[in-house]
């Protein structure tokens, strides 16, 4: 090869073969970033059902206790141990309540969507259009 070779243009096949070379890590890229974003949303997923159970168990507690209060409330008309169980219930029953309202919160379709991977989908077609993208 002469001087001249080494400073020519490349040619028109070999930067289309790089142009898409570049396409295909881009869009590999872009895959192995939803693939993780979904799973990330998928753990978060999965401690809010657990949020869910841990809410109904309390609520069945909460039920029983609340039952046993109103058993020992009228059975001894206001002595000390059943209003000590209707508490408790109602505390139990407060806490199901806050689980419940986090775990179906978290488990909303729009917090499980991989939001950061449709962005930066956006960005690269405005970018392959020609578009000016100002980050």
């Amino acid at each position: 090869m002469s001087s001249t070779d080494r400073n020519a243009p490349e040619s028109t096949g070999s930067l289309i073969g790089e142009a898409l070379t570049h396409v295909s890590s881009l869009v590999r890229n872009e895959v192995d970033l939803a693939r993780a974003e979904l799973d990330q949303n998928l753990r978060r997923a999965v401690t809010a059902v657990g949020l869910l159970v841990a809410a109904v168990v309390l609520a069945l507690t909460a039920l029983n206790v609340l039952s046993a209060a109103v058993v020992a409330g009228l059975t001894e008309a206001g002595i000390e141990p059943g209003w000590s169980a209707l508490i408790v219930g109602l505390a139990l029953g407060v806490v199901a309540a806050i689980l419940v309202a986090k775990g179906t919160s978290d488990l909303k379709l729009s917090s499980l969507a991989p939001t950061r991977t449709a962005e930066n989908l956006k960005r690269d077609a405005r970018a392959l259009k020609g578009e000016r993208t100002d980050v």
